[in-house]
């Protein structure tokens, strides 16, 4: 197959969702191929498109990343199945090493990048992204996972809201003058990348967070669809207010929320603490990602 590679361009987004909605092969990514674009988009960065007889083949996006700009990473690569096997990929991933080398980028990883990510790595259900990072010199790095939580079934928040009322705590949704006070307290006890995503969070359309306060200060937080609608995070509670039952109250109330949009079921994205939501709301290990880096 001959195909050329360019730049690209606003003009092009609408046709690499569309490319997105057939390349991504999990349903559930693509029914969000649309978000996953327009959020990678707001961050700068590079992207390339390949096309082959006049159709669009492929697409790769690149990013420096938000903590060290001597490390870039590749936040989406697809390529339309028919397309699949004849280079388009390679060349794809090399342009954009290129384009991020030039960028001062010394490493390159197949990693989300947060506070804008669409992944925590590759689903390793997408074998032939799998067979093409190892192909192309990247070492496995890491391995990542999702849980899914089942909405249906939330048991409700008010009898420990008013539990966590009488020892003077209260929750309630973050609103817009909220968000210096979350990001402080989530740089000071998390990092940047999470002060990002509970910015992001708050006053975007199939996004929000709910926090906990006790006289004024925050004990905790919980976001959801920063990166996608259907994802829930990140979330944090303050060392010394865990064991009051904050988290199991904050993040059923984003769940509720995103179960109140219409959706059955949430991703808990690239999760540390298994055993906290697999006990709070019944989630279950679903998606696992390998996580990928390659010296330039």
């Amino acid at each position: 197959m001959e195909f050329s590679i360019a730049a690209l361009a606003d003009t092009d987004v609408p046709a690499v969702v569309d490319l997105c909605r057939e390349a991504l092969d999990l349903p559930e990514d693509a029914a969000e191929a649309d978000q996953i674009m327009a959020r990678l988009r707001e961050r700068p960065g590079v992207g390339f498109t390949a096309t082959a007889d006049g159709e669009l083949a492929g697409v790769v996006l690149g990013s420096l990343s938000h903590r060290d700009d001597s490390i870039g990473h590749i936040d989406l690569i697809a390529v339309r199945p028919a397309a699949r096997r004849q280079g388009v990929g390679r060349a794809l991933l090399a342009r954009a090493e290129g384009a991020l080398a030039g960028r001062g980028a010394v490493e390159v990883l197949l990693a989300g990048n947060p506070p804008t990510y669409a992944w925590p790595g590759i689903d390793v259900r997408y074998t032939p992204a799998v067979c093409a990072a190892i192909a192309h010199g990247y070492e496995q790095d890491r391995t990542a996972w999702n849980m899914t939580a089942d909405l249906t079934g939330l048991r409700p928040t008010e009898p420990a809201e008013e539990r966590l009322a009488a020892s003077g705590v209260t929750v309630r949704r973050a609103e817009a003058a909220d968000v210096p006070a979350l990001v402080e307290f989530a740089r000071a006890n998390f990092s940047d990348g999470w002060a990002g995503e509970v910015s992001d969070s708050v006053g975007r359309s199939g996004a929000g967070c709910h926090l906990a306060l006790r006289d004024g200060e925050v004990l905790g937080f919980a976001a959801y669809g920063s990166s996608r609608p259907s994802w829930f995070g990140p979330m944090g509670t303050a060392p010394a207010a865990q064991g009051l039952g904050i988290g199991g109250v904050l993040l059923r109330r984003c769940l509720r929320d995103q179960r109140d949009t219409g959706l059955d079921t949430a991703q808990i994205g690239w999760v540390g603490p298994v055993p906290f939501y697999a006990s709070a709301v019944g989630a279950r290990i679903e998606r696992v990602f390998f996580l990928y880096r390659k010296q330039l």
